[in-house]
């Protein structure tokens, strides 16, 4: 089986990131396993999704840069090019990006952060300042 291919990602693009309903759905099975064909997506998914709209989704997918491609024999294989984590971090840099005002965007979101999550963005921060 060959492996997926991943492709570099400029951090500073904005791509979009929203995802639909069964985008998500898509997602979901691919970065919680190993790459898939369409045939397989399908049989994961609740209900009978149509082979189109399952192929057209990761059309979408590709687009976006989430998902990326390889070959096994004859089958195309699909995988998330980017982790969850990644994928997270792109959307709070877009909902920045798109705040009008990133230093108070930043302060709501800070106060709005569990206090153990504002102490691990204190060590992030104290580790980066060495």
């Amino acid at each position: 089986m060959t492996a997926v291919v991943r492709h570099s990602h400029d951090e500073t693009e904005s791509k979009p990131v929203r995802l639909g309903a069964l985008e998500l759905q898509v997602m979901d099975l691919l970065w919680s396993g190993e790459p898939m064909t369409v045939r397989e997506i399908i049989n994961r998914l609740p209900g009978e999704p149509a082979y189109t709209t399952i192929a057209t989704v990761l059309g979408n997918l590709r687009k976006k840069e989430l998902v990326c491609t390889g070959k096994d024999g004859h089958s195309t294989l699909y995988g998330a090019c980017v982790s969850r984590e990644e994928h997270a971090a792109r959307a709070m840099r877009q909902a920045l990006d798109a705040s009008g005002n990133r230093k108070t965007s930043m302060l709501h979101f800070v106060e709005g952060m569990s206090e153990a999550d504002q102490q691990l963005l204190r060590g992030f921060l104290l580790d980066e300042g060495k």
